[in-house]
């Protein structure tokens, strides 16, 4: 897809220049972060655009400086209550008319937003994607022009994302409704597939995309691998107690979160906790204790996070391996917004796969669920008002994400009517005809690219290559591919390296001329040049066994192990293993098969079941 990638450095306009003068005068800033100057310029151009830009890169910024200066109100949409009310609060600390309209407010607030909205008063109106829902407050928000919509964590309004909520499907029919005016969709990831799926339902031209690159030096990646869950147990701890300032610990599940939370309380850190299954104030008074610096460490599941406006989080656990690169970026990358050293660092138990894999079988609606779904929408609605999103999902007794995908995949395929209020009913005439199963057959290969997807998030916590480049290769593919030099695989190489450089000097006369001959800078370079593999070799690496390699280049030996598994490693750490023959005909095949066998998975164990040699 074309792109526009912004300038590295900072931009900066004429001190006579409104959005200068405005820039400086209530945010305070004098210059601008990379990226910022060219999505703004594009807003009061009235150009659609969607920005990718990494978390802590000011995307924030990129809306609320031209909603000052442009003609008419500006609607944000963002998914989180918390983060709304954050920027909210600050918002009219800085003489802002701001306002937010979302169901945490009481019945006096809500009032008081209305009021603000049939007046005109409200400058910026902060919202979620399910009141876009509600034909009534669109009618609201339409009642004065509406300059500019901007669309927060923008990535969840893809199925191919690793985040997808099908509310974000009522934000394109909403703009519609406003008189498509201009759209700023913002996200920190987005992939080729996401992208395009993201400006398609915003209606933003395919050469309106700014990137400004994923790579954020400060933050400073490694991977742990643990045998057993009391090393993990033991290691958050560790981590914790090592490191200064706040952080997060990050869990796949509710109860490995609650295990990490009260393993830390019992040490007597300062920690809260945060999860899907506490109630809303719960949620709150955690999230406020971690922003004030009240908790130093906060544990949570991914429930916590997205958009968190926190500068100086200087550690990410990550205690399980979460579903994606993807989301594992957008979880570490919440530390060092402030630019200052990070430390992210993700504690990986071969296990984590099996937690992942559960996650992804619920992830898509089954024929039933679809099925249920529809007949649901064939039964009386409870009251007058019909069927509305919140009474269907209430009356249907199955996952609620499962549910909503259901619903969103009937409004794709126009089965659904949605009335001036929000009310569902089903096009009977066109749903007679529809084939249900067919309509579900987009899922298959989703769930294959979620497999896919895995295996990539597998790789980067099993390989020896940097870590940054792993992370790129997945997030910005026209990143230049340099080591980082801070990971910890980058580190350990550069170790290794150095002890191939160092000249030995003492011994005999002939050892010590040895030596200094190996010290000329030709030996060194022949010291440090990897050793080269070739596709099915035989080897072994000295912590996980014998293997045969699968694929290899100077930076990187990728190898097939007995257990099944595929490991990327250095080639400083792998070596050749001869493999005992016992007749030039009958062993060759053997080993050919054997060979074939481990890099498509084989277990060793299968092999010997099978009178084959490991």
């Amino acid at each position: 897809m074309p792109s526009a990638r912004a300038p590295a450095a900072t931009g900066q306009w004429p001190s006579s220049n409104p959005l200068n003068r405005t820039l400086r005068r209530v945010f305070g800033h004098t210059r601008l972060r990379a990226g910022q100057a060219e999505v703004i310029e594009r807003v009061m151009q009235g150009r659609s655009t969607l920005a990718v830009m990494p978390t802590g890169a000011g995307k924030s910024l990129c809306y609320q400086l031209p909603a000052l200066l442009l003609e008419g109100r500006t609607v944000v949409v963002s998914p989180l209550i918390a983060l709304m009310k954050d920027q909210c609060d600050k918002l009219r600390a800085l003489g802002v008319q701001a306002i937010q309209v979302n169901s945490a407010l009481s019945a006096d607030e809500l009032a008081a937003a209305e009021t603000a909205l049939r007046d005109g008063s409200a400058r910026i109106v902060l919202t979620t994607p399910e009141r876009l829902a509600d034909h009534a407050f669109l009618e609201q928000l339409a009642a004065h022009p509406v300059a500019l919509v901007a669309v927060d964590e923008a990535h969840c309004i893809s199925q191919w994302g690793h985040d997808f909520r099908p509310a974000f499907l009522d934000i394109g029919p909403a703009i519609r409704a406003l008189g498509n005016p201009t759209v700023l969709a913002l996200t920190a990831t987005a992939g080729s597939e996401v992208a395009a799926d993201v400006m398609k339902h915003l209606a933003i031209p395919r050469e309106r995309l700014v990137e400004t690159g994923a790579y954020r030096a400060n933050l400073h990646f490694a991977v742990e691998q643990m045998q057993q869950e009391e090393d993990r147990q033991r290691r958050i701890v560790e981590l914790v107690q090592q490191e200064a300032g706040s952080g997060i610990v990050y869990a796949a599940t509710v109860k490995a979160a609650e295990q990490a939370f009260e393993l830390l309380r019992a040490r007597n850190e300062s920690v809260a906790i945060y999860h899907g299954k506490l109630g809303t104030r719960e949620r709150g008074e955690a999230q406020e204790r971690f922003m004030s610096g009240a908790a130093r460490v906060m544990v949570a599941t991914n429930a916590f996070g997205m958009g968190v406006d926190k500068p100086d989080i200087r550690f990410i656990v990550h205690c399980q391996m979460p579903s994606s690169l993807h989301a594992y970026y957008q979880e570490a990358g919440r530390a060092g917004r402030d630019g200052q050293r990070a430390r992210c660092v993700l504690l990986f138990q071969a296990k984590d796969r099996v937690v992942q894999q559960f996650f992804l079988a619920g992830k898509y609606p089954q024929l039933e669920d679809l099925d249920a779904v529809y007949r649901q929408l064939l039964a009386t609605p409870p009251g007058d008002e019909g069927w509305t999103s919140a009474s269907l999902l209430e009356a249907l007794d199955r996952p609620r994400s499962k549910m909503q995908a259901a619903v969103a995949l009937l409004r794709q395929a126009k089965l659904l009517r949605i009335g001036r209020r929000g009310e569902m009913a089903l096009r009977q005439k066109a749903a007679s005809r529809a084939d249900l199963s067919t309509m579900l057959d987009a899922y298959k290969e989703r769930r294959l690219q979620d497999r896919q997807t895995l295996e990539r998030m597998l790789s980067y916590a099993q390989t020896g290559q940097c870590r940054w480049q792993l992370l790129l290769a997945e997030l910005d593919p026209s990143a230049e591919a340099k080591r980082c030099g801070t990971c910890d695989n980058c580190r350990r190489i550069a170790a290794h390296e150095a002890t191939l450089a160092q000249p030995i000097l003492v011994g005999t006369p002939s050892t010590t001329a040895a030596a200094a001959a190996a010290a000329s800078p030709q030996a060194k370079a022949r010291a440090r040049k990897p050793v080269l593999f070739a596709e099915s070799d035989p080897v072994k690496v000295r912590r996980f066994g014998a293997g045969v390699v699968v694929a290899s280049t100077e930076g990187s030996v990728t190898v097939a192990f007995e257990d099944g598994t595929q490991r990327c490693i250095h080639p400083a750490y792998v070596t050749r293993r001869r493999v005992p023959r016992k007749s030039a005909s009958s062993d060759s095949d053997s080993e050919s098969e054997t060979v074939a066998l481990l890099a498509g998975g084989a277990s060793a164990r299968g092999l010997l079941k099978a009178g084959m040699p490991a």
